[in-house]
This record gives C-alpha cells, structure tokens and sequence, in this order.
C-alpha cells in the first residue's frame, strides 16, 4: 500500500494538527497507476472514482423531486438540474484538488484545521446530512424492491442494511470491484431511461426551452422547494467528502508534475461521469413531464404512483418493470457509496481507528438505525414527502461543506504548488453564496408561511 500520495504527515502546511492515518487507509493507494506509457493509458487509472460520487447525483431522492418537478411544472425545471449540476462540477473538482494537493479527504482537512468546538459541529452536521442520504436511499431501495417482488418496505430496509457486508466483500477483492459493479448498475439505468423516454416520446422544442433560465423558479415558493430539493439532491454534501477520500485510492505518486497529471485526469473522469449523471436526472425529469405533467396527472409525487400509472399513460407493460429495476439500481448504488462517505465522515473528523468491518458496522448503523425507524414509521403513505424534505434537508447542510472546501483549497500554505487559481476560487466563492442565499430564501418562506 501507497501510505502517503499526499504530503507527510509531519509537513503540516498550515494545518493546525497532523492528519493522522489516511484517508480510507485500507484501500489507500491501492490502484496502481502507470508511470510510462501513452498517456490514455495513464488517464484509465483514474476512471472509477467519478462514477461512484455521479451516484449520489441520481438517488431515490432525486428520483422524488424530479419527478414532482416535472409532474408540477413540466420541464421548467430542467435548467435547475443544469445548474445544479455546472456546480457540482466545479465542486468535485475542487474535491480532487484538495485531496491530491494537499493528501487529506474534506473531513481530514476539518479536523485538522479547526478547533475541536468547530470540528465537531462540522462531523455532526455531516452526520445529519448523510442520515438524510440514507433515509432517502433506504426508502428508494425498499420501493425498488416492493414494486418489482412486492416485498414489504419494512423487509426491504433490512436487506438494505445488507450492504455493508457487500462492499467489505468488493474491497477485499480490491477497490475496482467496488468501482465496477457501480459503473454496471448506472449502465442498466441507462438502458432503462432511454427506453421510457422513447416510449414517453416528450415534445423535444419544450425540453430544449427548459433549459432556459426564468425568474418564475425564485418568485414561486412551491417551485423554489421543489428546486432547492433538486439542488440538495444534486450537489450533496456526502459527495464532497466521498470524492475527496477516494481520489486517493490512486497510488499517483509525489512529485508535483505526478501530481498535476494526477489532477487533470481525476477531474475529465469526475467531469464525464457528471455529465451522465445530468443525462439521467433530466431523463426522470423529462419522463415525469411526458408522462404526467402532459396528461393532467400533476400531483404524482408517490414513487409507486409513478410506477403504477407509466403502463397505462406509456401504453406499454415493460414500462413499469423498467422504473422499478432503475429505481433498484439507483438505490443499491446510492447505498454503498453513502456508507463509504459516513466511514470518511467518521475517520476523518474523529480520527478513531477500528477494523475495516466494525468501522463500516458503525458507519452504516448510525445512518440506517433512524433511516430504517423513519421508512417502518411512515409506511407506504408520506414516503415521497419525506424524501423531498431529506433532499432540502441536504440543501440545508450543503454551506457547511462547500464553505470549508473553497477556504483550504484557496489557501497556498495548505495547497502547495496545486491551490486553486484566483478564477476558479471565484467562481466557487459564488456558488457557495448563492447555495447559502438559496437556503436563506427557503426558511425565510417557509417561517412565512
């Protein structure tokens, strides 16, 4: 194993404490990356991590305000599923930056950086945020499996806590199982989208207006929810710390020039694989305006609702079958990705050293205990409501994120030779300031009301 890709740990650089161990020490460097040869043979070293943090941009979550934004409004949306994602590009890129420029995942740089007060509101507010992750994957996942086995939710947020043991199962084969078995469950999720967009057949003049910007989105308080819940459920905040810590999964090596090459493919691979994730939350989007919106039934909210009238509305019984195997898909991917954020998370602001598995136990049991006591709670009614408030929920917790991100990688006593050029600083500065203005327009609302 590659134990330090970033810099030493004695070289605190602006740190106030040293990092400890590394970020996912088990799998830590673990990719080979090849040091001659053509450089695209180089650039596939890098091709995975992407794909695992595109996950999060399409889960149940998603699924939910997507699918009422487009039953609601039509396609008005979709230019806030484009801005959502323009940002969490830029974003993830800074991830990648601070973890090869500075070798600490987000919850590391926290931790290391701020006083414990500070910290540990930080880790708490991380933890929040990716309990609201899983209580919307949980409950995606458990849908997914009641639609196509008609399994009860309340059994199929049990096997959802199964989870963990797959991945310790994928990581002990190596971290490109975990990789590929992701990059296989978004290819047949696809699949399954284009072949319902082709039988929605949307009008393709409406979907290109939609994404053109109108003030309608702010000055509509119902559409501004519905769109700060796209936003939450796009940029998430559990994805700034996944990106940061698998990144170094890479063993890309030391110097500066290995470094820079390291960083110019690790954000082409988050890049590509983020724009897969847009063509998908549109494709739900679209599907939902097609097919509800066009035909009067505005107020689909429910994921089994949605499943149940695609047959009748689409003319076509395989269409259905195809909804519940993506929704499945996006909510065995979401879970395995959210429980390697809470073991960053949970290393990286406590610095606690424990076994692979009793470390992956404790990270999954935290997030899945009030995500399962929620979904048994609710039931099969007020699922979707709930999973449009966990997805504003994120939203809501996003600032504390980005905030900390933009701050170490503009900083050059933390970053060395990779700190973020002045421009995209800037740009990243006002992504965070119109998340927070967004937030603040929301409670403001919402205490209104």
């Amino acid at each position: 194993m590659d134990a330090g890709v970033g810099p030493p740990n004695d070289d605190l650089r602006g740190w106030i404490k040293p990092r400890g161990d590394a970020s996912l020490s088990d799998v830590h460097g673990t990719v080979a990356v090849s040091r001659q040869g053509p450089s695209w043979k180089r650039a596939l070293a890098f091709f995975g991590p992407g794909y695992l943090v595109a996950v999060g941009y399409m889960d149940p979550g998603n699924w939910a305000t997507s699918i009422a934004g487009g039953a609601q409004f039509g396609y008005i949306l979709l230019v806030v599923a484009l801005v959502s994602n323009i940002m969490a590009i830029i974003l993830q890129a800074l991830c990648a930056r601070l973890a090869i420029g500075s070798g600490r995942d987000l919850a590391q740089a926290c931790r290391d950086a701020y006083p414990l007060p500070v910290s540990l509101m930080l880790w708490l507010l991380a933890e929040i945020a990716i309990v609201a992750t899983d209580i919307a994957e949980v409950i995606g996942t458990a849908i997914g499996l009641n639609l196509l086995f008609g399994l009860p939710l309340e059994i199929g947020v049990i096997i959802t806590a199964l989870d963990v043991f797959l991945i310790l199962y994928l990581q002990k084969l190596g971290f490109r199982w975990v990789e590929a078995f992701i990059i296989t469950l978004l290819g047949v999720i696809a699949i399954c989208f284009a072949v319902q967009i082709a039988l929605a057949d949307p009008n393709w003049g409406d979907v290109i207006r939609g994404f053109a910007p109108t003030t309608e989105i702010v000055t509509n308080p119902q559409m501004l929810y519905l769109a700060l819940g796209i936003l939450g459920a796009t940029v998430m905040p559990h994805n700034l710390y996944l990106h940061s810590g698998i990144v170094q999964t890479r063993a890309y090596g030391h110097s500066v020039e290995e470094k820079r090459e390291a960083l110019k493919f690790a954000t082409i691979d988050s890049t590509v694989a983020l724009m897969f994730a847009l063509l998908v939350n549109s494709s739900i989007l679209i599907l939902a305006a097609a097919a509800f919106h066009n035909t009067g039934n505005t107020q689909i909210v429910e994921l089994g609702e949605a499943h149940a009238l695609l047959s009748p509305l689409l003319g076509a019984a395989i269409a259905p079958a195809l909804f519940g195997i993506a929704l499945l898909c996006c909510g065995l991917n979401s879970t395995v990705t959210a429980t390697l954020a809470g073991q960053i998370v949970m290393e990286g602001f406590l610095n606690i050293r424990l076994a692979p598995w009793l470390r992956r136990l404790i990270t999954r049991a935290i997030a899945i205990i009030p995500a399962a006591g929620v979904t048994i709670w609710y039931g099969d009614d007020g699922t979707a409501h709930l999973l449009i408030l966990t997805q504003v929920v994120l939203s809501l917790q996003l600032s504390f994120a980005v905030f900390p991100l933009v701050f170490f990688t503009a900083s050059k006593s933390k970053m060395g030779a990779l700190v973020a050029p002045l421009w995209l600083t800037a740009i990243a500065m006002f992504i965070a300031f119109v998340i927070a203005a967004l937030n603040i327009k929301l409670l403001f609302d919402f205490f209104m009301q």
